[in-house]
């Protein structure tokens, strides 16, 4: 598969999707075979359980937005570096420094993402308030 305008659609529409609290879309994107790892994972997760795990981050935040440093697609798929700015719930924030990279099949579906942070940047969204 080439460099296709469907890789840049589905690249922009991913992020739009969860910066818009649009879980449908995200499922939606994702083929049913899709593998998902994110640093501090011992295994890939399957389809639902990336999706649980999205559906979680966009509740536990009221509003998320995306700064891309960064955007490189490759055949069948792009690298993006971004800042993910997010508020929580709980009133703390977050702006976490990720590279991740999606690789998209030939049908325009994602097939596998890895995702790279310090997964220590996600505890402000994990404590409670008191």
């Amino acid at each position: 598969m080439s460099i296709t305008s469907s890789t840049v659609d589905v690249a922009d529409r991913l992020f739009e999707a969860i910066a818009n609290s649009d879980i449908a879309t995200v499922k939606q994107l994702f083929g049913d075979d899709v593998l998902v790892w994110h640093s501090g994972d011992t295994k890939d997760s399957a389809k639902e359980r990336a999706a649980r795990i999205i559906d979680w981050f966009i509740n536990a935040t009221t509003d998320r937005r995306y700064e891309v440093l960064d955007r490189q697609f490759f055949d069948g798929g792009f690298v993006q570096q971004h800042v993910l700015h997010a508020n929580g719930r709980n009133g703390n924030s977050i702006h976490m420094r990720v590279c991740i990279v999606i690789k998209v099949g030939p049908d325009a579906l994602i097939t596998r993402i890895d995702e790279y942070f310090d997964p220590a940047e996600m505890a402000p969204l994990l404590e409670s308030t008191n």
